[in-house]
């Protein structure tokens, strides 16, 4: 037995509807003035329409407008059509709508419900600002349905335990800055609490080496302590040798992404979303790190910092930050965990370069030699020159008082420190003289 044709979708069921009203007035040959008095009895008449339970009334004008609509384009002109702020939920604002939606991105499994509850006793929306459907209207139009899938599979929400467990760290690329007659790049450092989203540490710089990298973390970790772990991309910048033994003597545990998976850095990606849009897309023209610096952080620390997150349930990061459990690390623990060895070559002038300046050793044997090197990143203590298990302590280099340092000619011996004169010493008895270098009695 085959089924009666039904309506494909509610809007042709109200075109249906509507063309059974004044669909026989289009096929009448009225004079003038017939219609309105036919269009006056049909909205003299209550009609029940589609998914309705009750009766209403359609006034003249209404009816007016369906007639000459199908008329000209048949049953499709009868159709109702969308309002043209659809999904857009009318009774919230701009940055409610936002923050609903970033809620929803972060929370894929939270109802509609629960989410409205939750912000409006936190205060992040008025009682009775808006409904529960108009919610989840905003969420299906945005196709962010309850646990909607993503990549085709189903990614499931994470977090760290606690504020201070787990730090994301990543480097932003900005634009580059015009200094004097050349133009250095512009690498954003930072690194980012998983459980707060709060920025513990950031900085720009022109380059993103793991130097870098560990002078960062070295900052973040004297202002807050250090955390369980350390989230970071499988970048040159995060693979070195020294980041990891630096986390392993600390006891933290180094975290890479698996590559190609750039979804699984998506906290980092939308923090650098917000600063790309918030300060470093309007940074054309600075000259200086100096003027980058101040910039980025009066954005992370008055508003950033202080503006609802949607993975915090409208909590802002500094609120949630206040939580943090972070293990205290003194100043001698740094500099045991970023103690570093490296192989230098001695100069003929006897010097070396260590991070960045020139350190001078005392014994010339070691000129063209290979060396190892032993420094901390602290700056706790000076490196130190180890040689066939020896250990010559380094100075820093001096240029000018080299300069006024007198040296020997070829062939010239040292001047004797210790008074040694044998000749002198026959001479002085020969004559019958007290001998000069006796010591004096007492």
């Amino acid at each position: 037995m085959s089924t009666l044709p039904t309506p494909r979708d509610h809007a042709e069921a109200v075109a249906l509807f509507r063309a059974q009203i004044i669909g026989a007035l289009t096929r009448r040959d009225l004079d003038r003035g017939e219609l309105a008095a036919a269009l006056r009895a049909l909205a003299a008449e209550r009609y029940r329409p589609p998914g309705s339970t009750t009766t209403r009334q359609f006034g003249a004008s209404t009816l007016e407008r369906w007639f000459y609509a199908y008329r000209s384009g048949g049953i499709a002109a009868l159709r109702p059509r969308p309002r043209s702020d659809r999904g857009r939920a009318r009774e919230l604002t701009p940055e409610q709508r936002e923050l609903l939606l970033e809620i929803r991105r972060e929370h894929p499994t939270a109802s509609a419900a629960l989410i409205l509850r939750t912000l409006v006793i936190d205060g992040r929306l008025p009682t009775d600002a808006v409904s529960t459907t108009t919610v989840a209207r905003l969420y299906r139009e945005a196709g962010l349905e309850r646990g909607a899938r993503v990549d085709g599979h189903t990614r499931l929400r994470w977090q760290a335990e606690h504020p201070g467990a787990l730090w994301h760290g990543d480097v932003c690329h900005g634009p580059a800055l015009r200094i004097g007659s050349t133009t250095k790049p512009l690498r954003i450092h930072a690194l980012l609490d998983d459980a707060s989203r709060y920025i513990v540490a950031i900085e720009a710089r022109h380059s993103e080496r793991e130097a870098d990298m560990l002078e960062l973390y070295l900052a973040a970790l004297r202002r807050h302590g250090a955390p369980d772990g350390l989230y970071l991309d499988n970048g040159s910048t995060y693979r070195g040798e020294a980041l990891r033994l630096a986390c392993e003597r600390l006891g933290v545990s180094l975290i890479h992404a698996r590559a190609g998976d750039a979804p699984a850095r998506g906290k980092m990606e939308r923090f650098w979303r917000t600063l790309r849009a918030g300060c470093v897309d309007h940074l054309a023209g600075l000259a200086s790190l100096h003027d980058v610096q101040v910039r980025l952080d009066a954005f992370v620390a008055d508003h950033y910092h202080q503006a609802p997150h949607g993975g915090l349930l409208g909590k802002t990061p500094t609120e949630a930050w206040a939580a943090a459990r972070c293990r205290a690390v003194d100043e001698s623990t740094l500099a045991a965990a970023l103690l570093q060895r490296i192989r230098r070559r001695v100069r003929k002038d006897g010097t070396v370069d260590v991070a960045g300046a020139a350190w001078q050793l005392d014994q010339g044997f070691l000129a063209g030699c290979t060396i190892t090197i032993e420094h901390d990143l602290v700056g706790a203590a000076d490196p130190v020159a180890l040689h066939d298990e020896h250990r010559y302590a380094l100075r820093p280099v001096d240029p000018v008082a080299a300069s006024r340092t007198r040296r020997r000619r070829r062939g010239e011996a040292p001047r004797p420190t210790v008074p040694f004169d044998p000749a002198g010493a026959l001479l002085d008895r020969a004559a019958g003289r007290t001998p000069r270098h006796r010591p004096e009695e007492d």
